[in-house]
């Protein structure tokens, strides 16, 4: 009986050996694989909550790399020298979630440069660059919440028109300024974007022909500034409320004030 349970005992601890040794062996052949599929000079990992991330910062990229993992959710590009992002340059990425492209030294966006990242892209950095003006068909139906700032734009009809398109991130907003504009005696120069294009019309040439385009623009900036509102109130709440505060109080003083002389009258 002693012999027929040890007999027992050696097979159980036989098998959950080789069953350890075949989760080790497939857990190898998995990261192998895995490592396979990371770009050259790329770092590649994967969490249960963010997904696979694929990070090429700081490498002297002239040109996205080729052969990133279609199942990409973060991917940081920053740091580079990019010039342009071609259409379809990430093409294959239905997944993708976060893209940063901040500090190149990009210059243009050609049409469809996100095609395929309309459904799932949330965030786009493309701060620190020399983008001057934009084309929308670069984005297409991109909803992305898109950084712009320290770009040296060019604020024109082009540009008053092109981004209330896009879904600007609102704390980025403040650093959107114009470094130069069209027509020049605007006077925009050194100012930020979102208040410029709400009082001046850099279209007064194309008015005739543009009223209803010029309304859904004017429309878009109007909510442009409001969510940039909302964000600012938000993040300085202490301030607006003593703000607030004061002036609720300033009846009372006022109050107080005129009522002073009537006391000396009676005493």
């Amino acid at each position: 009986m002693f012999s027929f349970l040890w007999e027992g005992h050696a097979v159980a601890s036989c098998l959950s050996f080789t069953f350890m040794l075949l989760l080790h062996i497939l857990d190898v052949c998995m990261s192998e694989s895995y490592h396979a599929e990371c770009p050259e000079n790329c770092f590649c990992s994967e969490s249960v909550d963010s997904g696979l991330m694929v990070r090429c910062s700081d490498m002297n990229l002239i040109a996205v790399p080729h052969g990133l993992p279609n199942n990409t959710r973060h991917l940081y590009l920053d740091n580079n020298l990019l010039l342009t992002i071609p259409s379809d340059s990430f093409i294959g990425l239905p997944l993708l979630f976060k893209l940063d492209l901040s500090h190149n030294r990009l210059v243009h966006l050609e049409p469809g440069a996100f095609r395929d990242q309309a459904d799932s892209l949330s965030s786009l950095d493309l701060s620190f660059n020399l983008l001057e003006t934009l084309d929308p068909k670069a984005f297409g139906d991109l909803r992305a919440q898109t950084n712009l700032s320290h770009n040296p734009w060019l604020c024109d009809c082009h540009l008053q028109l092109a981004m209330p398109q896009l879904l600007l991130d609102p704390s980025s907003l403040a650093e959107v300024v114009c470094n130069t504009s069209e027509p020049e005696e605007l006077g925009a120069q050194g100012m930020l974007f979102i208040l410029v294009a709400t009082d001046l019309d850099f279209c007064a040439a194309l008015r005739r022909t543009t009223d209803i385009a010029m309304l859904i623009t004017m429309f878009g900036w109007f909510t442009m500034v409001v969510s940039y509102l909302v964000y600012y109130v938000r993040h300085n709440q202490e301030d607006a409320i003593r703000h607030l505060e004061y002036l609720k109080s300033l009846p009372n003083r006022q109050g107080r004030s005129g009522e002073s002389p009537g006391c000396n009258v009676n005493k």
